[in-house]
């Protein structure tokens, strides 16, 4: 993974480790509409001016509208309403922690709508390093909730995860503004009524204002702008591996801020989510094509489809698109400039 990548990683693992706490605070004063109404309004108006200055939304919602609005849904409009009731009744570390079924799930997603990124043992046991570190983490914290709660989190766990894959299958071509600005206003509009219905009768407390407002600027309009740049970075199923950081920051926080105790199984979970997240993140071997198989145009050379020793002039397989460069006699294709796959007329292109 590039520096870039790693900073991403980084920076998301952080941010997204905190929105539990932020919607537990808020949830004490203010409904499960009013929290996301507020989340996404806020989010959406920080963003807009930005958006509106590349140009071109009202057109790239008139393309796209349709992957947009799925995003939309199952990334914004269900989960954020899920979670955020689940922790009226759930810790906030509960929460956090329960979100780490993410990567898991999205391995499966991914496999069942064919996704074509490469797991290698390397990543399956990054995988299964983290979900061992949440494990110890998951074990003394499993307290309170119920089976409706538990549910919403697992509807959330199930929209973190396939999110992602809409948008790198068919929103990658859409710039993050653009992308982010019309889903948040969108998911806005949709709780805007119920936010008015459950509309607090007196001004909230400082803790419950700042915690909207941590929620709607930095786990909104900055973690979302540094998401989807994750995913372009390093891929969707990849860009989950987050959600084994995010618990481990959300004790961590607990501990310094809160003097939650941090014991030897917290700094073993530490080590195992640490290991996992760059083992699961790791970049697979690259391949190359065997000789004869005429895959070899990835490295912009076309190789022989014959294998033996190279001989100075050699007939090759007549092309329309060959000849069309070489006046229709082409006897080596030594010298010709680098193309992409598939287009010398050889092999599966």
């Amino acid at each position: 993974m590039t520096a870039r990548g790693w900073f991403l990683f980084s920076l998301m693992g952080v941010i997204w480790g905190i929105p539990y706490l932020l919607i537990k605070i808020a949830v004490e004063d203010l409904s499960p509409s009013m929290v996301v109404f507020v989340r996404c309004a806020l989010g959406a108006l920080l963003l807009l001016p930005f958006a509106l200055r590349q140009g071109g939304l009202i057109r790239t919602v008139r393309c796209h509208w349709a992957p947009m609005l799925a995003f939309a849904c199952i990334e914004i409009i269900g989960p954020w309403y899920t979670l955020t009731d689940a922790e009226r009744h759930l810790s906030s570390s509960t929460a956090g922690l329960l979100i780490a079924g993410v990567p898991i799930v999205g391995v499966l997603a991914a496999r069942v709508l064919g996704d074509a990124e490469v797991l290698g043992v390397r990543r399956v046991a990054g995988l299964a390093l983290g979900l061992a570190g949440v494990g110890v983490l998951t074990v003394p914290h499993l307290t309170g909730g119920d089976a409706r709660s538990l549910g919403e989190v697992l509807l959330t766990v199930l929209g973190y995860a396939t999110a992602p894959l809409i948008a790198a299958r068919r929103l990658k071509d859409v710039p993050t503004l653009q992308l982010v600005v019309p889903c948040l206003t969108l998911a806005a509009l949709v709780y805007a009524p119920a936010a008015a219905a459950s509309w607090p009768a007196g001004l909230p407390s400082t803790s419950v204002l700042a915690a909207l407002a941590g929620l709607g600027v930095l786990c909104t309009a900055v973690a979302f702008v540094g998401f989807l740049e994750l995913i372009r970075e390093i891929g969707p199923t990849r860009s989950t591996v987050i959600t084994y950081v995010n618990p481990a920051v959300a004790v961590a926080a607990g501990a310094l801020f809160l003097d939650e105790p941090l014991t030897a199984g917290v700094l073993a979970a530490f080590a195992l989510i640490l290991s996992g997240s760059v083992l699961a993140t790791a970049s697979g071997p690259k391949r190359d094509a065997a000789p004869g198989s005429g895959q070899g145009v990835a490295t912009g050379q076309v190789r022989d489809a014959v294998p033996g020793p190279k001989r100075g002039r050699r007939p090759v397989p007549w092309s329309t698109r060959q000849t069309s460069r070489a006046g229709g006699r082409v006897e080596s294709l030594t010298g010709l400039p680098e193309e992409r796959p598939g287009s010398t007329g050889q092999g599966d292109g």
